[in-house]
């Protein structure tokens, strides 16, 4: 019979893309026993295409440590990286690992695959089977099982639907006829990188593309000034329209609001919108706004898309349709954990600090645009969260420190895997 080791520490931050990675950096300087789980910018490695470019502005895509040493302007000047141009994925991707190996050099690459409670802390059984303990847990898994698919698609096999998450490369489609379903960046984007592959790509939505700093409006006579404008009073992180974006700057406020207000700021500053920048690139992409889905079928080894204004013929479709957040479905929390955790349409409710119904459970990133706002669900919130759960983890440490596993403190030396 196998016996599985046991470990432990203080805090276990569950991810390691720019919130994981960033909470982390500033735990480490904390003196807390930390362990960070996870394979490095997994998400953003495995589920965004080639291709791809970044919708926030530059000054909004910094990770975070505590000296500020590690910025993506550090990495861009090591690396002779344009700042003019939007960031390419392959870039940033780039930067999230350099700041990994010189912010948060010890990750443990293994997936934590369930998290449960365990007396006055949480128990994680990891791949391979070891157990390590926790007194806190931060869950910062991203966007990771998340991606929302209209009904009509749900029952559909993937060779005919797929969600653009699902992609990390478009030229399998090169020649196929393909219908994205979507009006949103992760929609226009993937309109653009399949029509550069060579598929013939239709875009179906409910209403117009909204063009967030047209090319062609900023270069009118009559708007050039109002853009300028626009521009001078844009916030930092550019999320959500003047004079919100500079509410959403504020999560530490936000989080204070009244629940109703707090939606209404969310839901305006997350209105689906693609980069002007995108839209030279849609030449060879078709548009059929104003669209409503009736359902969809298989048709031999097509899929048949019924419109309200008749039924069309594709080889695929790749829903441009977004996320929607359901802690149920990480597929990591024990049920009776899960249970114990106030949610609100499936987004955990949470405290100063992030810190959730279950004392010492953390979630960031967007799983906290509930209770925190819109800039959560963007990079630029990375810094906020890490500096508040850092904090958070210090002054609810137990009273003479160390472990509340006293026999996994011992079985782990402190946190460290044999």
């Amino acid at each position: 019979m196998t016996t599985k080791r046991l470990n432990a520490c203080e805090v276990a931050v569950i991810g390691a893309g720019p919130y994981g990675l960033s909470v982390a950096a500033h735990l480490k300087g904390t003196g807390l026993s930390m362990r960070v789980f996870g394979e490095p910018m997994a998400f953003w490695r495995a589920h965004m295409p080639r291709g791809m470019r970044l919708r926030s502005p530059w000054r909004a895509t910094h990770m975070s440590d505590p000296d500020g040493a590690f910025t993506l302007d550090a990495f861009a000047s090591e690396r002779c990286i344009d700042r003019d141009a939007p960031l390419a994925l392959e870039k940033f991707v780039g930067y999230g690992l350099w700041f990994q190996e010189h912010a948060v050099p010890d990750v443990d690459r293994r997936a934590v695959r369930a998290v449960d409670g365990s007396g006055n802390g949480f128990r994680l059984e990891l791949a391979g089977g070891d157990i390590f303990a926790a007194d806190r847990v931060v869950v910062a898994t991203g966007l990771a099982n998340q991606d929302y698919r209209p009904p009509a698609f749900r029952d559909l096999p993937a060779a005919l639907v797929t969600h653009s998450c699902e992609h990390a490369d478009f030229t399998p489609w090169s020649g196929k006829q393909v219908a994205v379903i979507g009006r949103g960046q992760s929609a226009c984007e993937s309109a653009a990188l399949l029509a550069d592959a060579g598929a013939e790509v239709e875009l179906i939505s409910r209403g117009e593309i909204h063009w967030l700093g047209s090319t062609a409006a900023r270069s009118s006579a009559p708007h050039a000034a109002a853009w300028r404008l626009r521009d001078a009073l844009a916030a930092p992180s550019a999320v959500g329209p003047f004079p919100l974006n500079w509410l959403a700057e504020l999560p530490g406020l936000v989080r204070h609001l009244a629940p109703t207000a707090r939606k209404r700021l969310t839901a305006r500053s997350l209105k689906a919108g693609a980069a002007g920048w995108l839209q030279p690139r849609f030449g060879n992409v078709g548009c059929d706004p104003g669209r409503s889905i009736v359902g969809a079928r298989a048709a031999g080894d097509r899929i048949a898309v019924a419109l309200d204004t008749g039924e069309r013929h594709f080889d695929h479709v790749v829903l441009g349709t977004g996320y929607r957040v359901d802690i149920s479905r990480l597929g990591i929390l024990a049920p009776a954990l899960l249970e114990g955790i106030a949610q609100t349409d499936g987004s955990p409710l949470l405290q100063a600090g992030f810190e959730s119904s279950v004392p010492g459970l953390h979630f960031v990133g967007s799983y906290a645009v509930a209770s925190f706002g819109p800039l959560m669900r963007f990079i630029a919130g990375a810094p906020y969260a890490a500096r508040a759960v850092a904090k958070a983890a210090v002054r609810r440490r137990p009273r003479g420190a160390g472990l509340r596993h006293p026999a996994l403190a011992v079985a782990g030396s402190g946190g460290s895997t044999p």
